[in-house]
């Protein structure tokens, strides 16, 4: 038996479906909203269910924090289950296991779907490029596309597509989703081109646009509660819609004001504190995990990283830290 764990954004679910459409496999899938990044745990204690252990041999992890997961990753690495590890996220010190292949690479302008096409060869280098545009990593998509022949209208097409898969995975719980990451990566397996999405009006990529701009309408008179030379700062409601929109707004706001860092704090439901979600500036693609992993839920990874849970009374502190972060870089 064979296990996925899977972020349930753009990068992890684009990253399996490029694997298991060159590799198809039978297995059990363990994923959850973008931010739900404790997922190895979840692997661990649905085999510790099974009868018989031994049926398990091997676990692919994809676009999932190393580092938050290193408890559960040691427990399958001692019980001799192979573990596949492909990510571009903090990884902690990683254990040294004759059980254990990864592919790993942190740097910036990376992500997991890329470094899945890097392993396929570019055997599906289409989904490859609207992960990385989801994962907002353009001028790589860009370039990655131009390299690939695609033409304006085509890299448009994955750049939407990208964006929107992106969108699907924010939210408190699958409830604010609009697909669950298992239902859309089922839905976007039958499709081994992404292009065959367009010819398709009932797919799920014309279901997530229309969604996707109901949403969009909400931000339409949204202004900053903080501003300087180096930072924007935005505040949501506590709405589903908000928490849908937050992740794919953040990177909009950094896309259109590129010099300075972008953070979007998503009030949560129990009126005390926010969902963050914080974007380095483009022009500088650095700090913004050890911002976020300065506080208690935070991580992420130099570009783009978040908080699940910032209290009311550290927000200050947090917009604090991205002032003198990003202000001292520019000295």
């Amino acid at each position: 038996m064979h296990y996925d764990v899977f972020n349930g954004d753009a990068d992890g679910i684009i990253a399996l479906l490029q694997l298991r459409l060159s590799e198809p496999k039978e297995s059990v899938l363990i994923t959850g909203v973008k931010r739900d990044i404790k997922l190895v745990s979840q692997a661990v204690s649905q085999i510790a269910e099974q009868d018989d252990h031994a049926s398990v041999d091997s676990v692919t992890v994809l676009d999932v924090s190393m580092e938050k997961n290193l408890p559960a990753l040691q427990s399958l690495l001692d019980n001799d289950i192979k573990v596949f590890y492909c990510d571009h996220h903090r990884t902690g010190d990683i254990p040294q296991s004759k059980y254990l292949d990864t592919l790993i690479n942190t740097a910036p302008e990376c992500c997991t779907s890329l470094l899945i096409n890097q392993k396929l060869k570019g055997e599906y280098v289409a989904w490859a490029i609207a992960a990385a545009f989801g994962d907002n990593l353009k001028a790589v998509a860009t370039l990655l596309a131009t390299a690939s022949d695609f033409d304006q209208s085509q890299t448009d097409f994955l750049e939407e597509l990208g964006t929107l898969i992106n969108y699907n995975g924010y939210g408190s719980s699958l409830s604010d989703l609009h697909f669950t990451p298992t239902e859309l990566y089922q839905a976007l397996y039958q499709y081994s081109n992404p292009f065959d999405l367009l010819d398709d009006k009932d797919s799920v990529f014309f279901q997530l646009r229309a969604a996707y701009q109901t949403d969009n309408q909400q931000l339409s008179n949204l202004t900053p509660i903080y501003e300087s030379d180096v930072a924007r700062v935005f505040e949501l409601p506590g709405e589903t819609w908000a928490r849908r929109i937050s992740g794919v707004f953040g990177n909009e706001i950094v896309n259109q004001d590129p010099d300075r860092a972008q953070a979007v704090l998503t009030q949560n439901q129990d009126g005390e504190s926010y969902t963050v979600s914080l974007r380095a500036p483009l022009s500088n693609r650095m700090g913004a995990d050890e911002i976020c992993s300065s506080f208690d839920t935070g991580g992420g990874r130099k570009a783009a990283a978040g908080i699940n849970q910032l209290n009311e009374n550290n927000k200050m502190n947090f917009i604090s830290k991205i002032e003198t972060y990003y202000s001292s870089v520019g000295e």
